[in-house]
């Protein structure tokens, strides 16, 4: 058994642990505040244009595939996959981060059984330093985005996608990053950006009877709205992955300190323990020595 030095040493060790992880928790939480607010306000834009693109996808569908105005509705066969995922910069989060690295794993490994070429663009310190270490080339590596998105930072990152879509040097985009659901939970999210779908709705009733029309006079228009499009969707994409990490971390700082205060109960008991046979074994020696006298 431990010496009492010892275990005194770890309660000490286990206190200040715990002292530190319930700070982290209280300042993820006021950071989750404001990075949930900002996702919510987000979100419902985003849903907006996403509603907007699925009417005129509608549309282009009775037009013509072919038109060369609509080349961001056409599908290709793919050869080529771009990948844009997004982790944290910081670790201390529980299974945030895996999980997306697990998620592009997969679709990788996916991708080689049917022959596609991957490339990877990585935002986040730690997916970065994963595939690095794994040997894994990465096409284009962003840090310090995730912990503090930038709206032009976002169009930076999706604009040099799409342009390489234009260029024919990828033939789809996706992009990969856990999301936040509520406090307590995360879900991934895998939003296939390129080419758009052709339908995100399950029949035309869904779709609002609007004077919606599409004209060759409207290419300028199209143009703006795709690219408001673009980079709206990885800029929510940032933002929603900022606000699932403070919950990840929130969750997995409150889990560390109610193991902290686990073990602290438990070093006492110990403790209290080694204590009591310490105090036992020294009374016996005292009556054996008294003992021996007579």
């Amino acid at each position: 058994m431990a010496s009492l030095k010892e275990i005194k040493r770890k309660i000490k060790s286990v206190n200040n642990t715990q002292k530190t992880t319930k700070a982290m928790k209280l300042v993820s939480s006021a950071k989750l505040k404001r990075a949930e607010e900002v996702a919510k306000r987000s979100k419902f834009y985003a849903q907006k244009i996403d509603e907007v693109l699925a009417e005129i996808s509608l549309n282009i569908s009775k037009i013509s595939k072919d038109d060369k105005r609509f080349i961001f509705f056409q599908e290709r066969a793919v050869k080529r996959l771009d990948i844009i995922f997004i982790t944290a910069d910081k670790g201390l989060c529980g299974g945030f981060n895996s999980r997306t690295i697990k998620s592009v794993n997969e679709l990788m490994k996916e991708c080689r059984t049917k022959g596609i070429e991957v490339r990877l663009r990585a935002v986040g310190k730690t997916g970065i330093e994963f595939f690095r270490f794994q040997g894994i080339e990465l096409l284009k590596t962003y840090e310090h985005l995730s912990s503090n998105p930038s709206y032009e930072r976002a169009c930076e990152v999706i604009n040099e996608a799409v342009n390489d879509f234009l260029n024919k040097e990828t033939d789809q985009v996706i992009i990969i990053h856990n999301g936040y659901k509520n406090m307590i939970a995360q879900e991934l999210k895998e939003l296939h950006l390129l080419p758009v779908e052709p339908l995100k709705v399950q029949d035309e009733s869904q779709i609002s009877n609007s004077t919606l029309e599409l004209e060759p006079e409207g290419d300028e228009l199209m143009q703006e709205l795709m690219k408001t499009y673009f980079e709206y969707n990885m800029y929510f994409a940032l933002i929603d992955s900022l606000a699932a990490e403070h919950s990840a971390r929130m969750q997995a700082m409150d889990n560390a300190s109610k193991n902290a205060k686990e073990m602290v109960k438990n070093l006492n008991l110990a403790y209290n323990k080694a204590r009591q046979e310490s105090i036992t074994t020294e009374l016996i020696e005292i009556i054996s020595g008294v003992e021996s006298m007579k």
